[in-house]
């Protein structure tokens, strides 16, 4: 469905006003999709990607400061996402010895469980966006470039 007929509005500033209006609504849109898909698993997307940055680093530790800096969104409240998951038994939280102030965080064998069990369906997340492989790269590409 077409954008102007998305939000109801059937003209544009310019080609650029109509591009960012439409690239901010279909963010939101994702957002929306990520959360149906997540929802029967007790986690939200800022969690899976501390997750999945996580696994990256497994079994080394990192700090919140380097997760917080590798998030898909910047302003993420890491240290509330963290306490959940240490609540959640996805992952666990140690003081850093050579700096009491900071924590050594690491993912637990039950968040790779989580994980390995997302990845089996991860399909479903990929095909929400209704491209071929190439019109995917493509958009990347063309996000890339917007970004600079």
């Amino acid at each position: 469905m077409k954008i102007e007929d998305e939000i109801q509005q059937p003209t544009f500033r310019n080609a650029y006003q109509k591009a960012v209006i439409n690239l901010l609504f279909t963010s939101g849109w994702m957002t929306n999709k990520q959360q149906e898909f997540f929802k029967p698993y007790g986690i939200t997307g800022q969690q899976f990607n501390i997750l999945r940055i996580l696994k990256g680093q497994h079994p080394k530790s990192i700090s919140a400061t380097a997760i917080k800096a590798r998030m898909l969104d910047k302003n993420s409240d890491v240290s509330r996402l963290l306490d959940r998951l240490v609540a959640k038994q996805w992952i666990e939280k140690k003081v850093c010895p050579s700096d009491k102030r900071a924590a050594d965080i690491t993912i637990t064998d039950a968040g790779l469980e989580l994980l390995a069990t997302l990845s089996k369906i991860q399909k479903e997340v990929d095909g929400i966006l209704q491209l071929t492989e190439g019109e995917a790269t493509q958009l990347s590409n063309l996000l890339d470039k917007a970004r600079g």
